[in-house]
């Protein structure tokens, strides 16, 4: 069962991010919010290396798969997403923030490993850092306001991806800290699921009526303060 576990979570999380790589290159963008990859990234090649050279796992290999994929997502980020940011943000000044931003990926996860070890390390700073990708998922629709650089399949599977480790370490392992993680990640993660099952749906983004409607409308359905879906252009 933990195995199946272990290979579910895996499985979902490698969906994950051979579907960002594939929307990141077709729509010239990055499929994943800016420090949820930073972590990512410093999580999968810091605990894929202390793994597959101290203690030899599953879990090990899976870690060096997921750091791999995750190195072409962060591709797409150095290469794409300077556009994403205001004009203030100059293409060196991107560079050098992105630059701090995955050095202090990398540190966090080695505090985390200093101070908790490995096996514990991993796990808290694995649920924390999801349950904080889960909200940055939200905030990178509404800020895009929706589905450009994401769809329905990185939202089911990232639910699933945690969903496995949450049954597996909170759960059976009853462990009360994990399980609470992972429960509030899921709560984001459905919510995430349930805006991209309808953006995909209208074929549209969430928008809002446009702020110019004639006082005649502010009361219907299509009231500025109400938002909709509403069709691409």
């Amino acid at each position: 069962m933990d195995i199946a576990l272990i290979l579910a979570s895996g499985i979902a999380w490698t969906i994950v991010y051979a579907e960002a790589i594939r929307i990141g290159f077709r729509e010239r963008t990055y499929a994943m919010p800016a420090v949820a990859l930073g972590l990512n990234f410093a999580w999968e090649w810091t605990y894929a290396v202390h793994n597959l050279v101290f203690d030899p796992s599953v879990q090990g290999g899976i870690n060096l798969v997921w750091g791999i994929a995750d190195a072409v997502i962060v591709y797409t980020f150095f290469r794409y997403g300077r556009a994403e940011f205001p004009s203030l943000v100059t293409p060196r000044l991107f560079a050098g923030l992105s630059v701090l931003l995955f050095g202090m990926s990398f540190a966090v996860q080695w505090l985390f490993l200093g101070k908790f070890g490995a096996e514990d390390g991993a796990g808290y700073s694995a649920f924390l850092q999801n349950l904080l990708m889960s909200a940055l998922f939200l905030a990178m629709f509404v800020a895009r306001r929706g589905l450009r650089g994401q769809s329905v399949t990185i939202a089911v599977a990232k639910w699933l991806g945690t969903l496995a480790p949450t049954i597996l370490f909170g759960a059976m392992q009853h462990d009360g800290f994990l399980l609470g993680l992972g429960i509030m990640c899921s709560v984001l993660d459905l919510v995430y699921v349930w805006l991209c099952v309808g953006a995909r749906r209208d074929g549209g983004m969430f928008n809002s009526a446009d702020s110019t409607t004639s006082s005649d409308s502010t009361t219907s359905a299509d009231s500025p303060l109400r938002p909709r879906w509403s069709a691409r252009p």
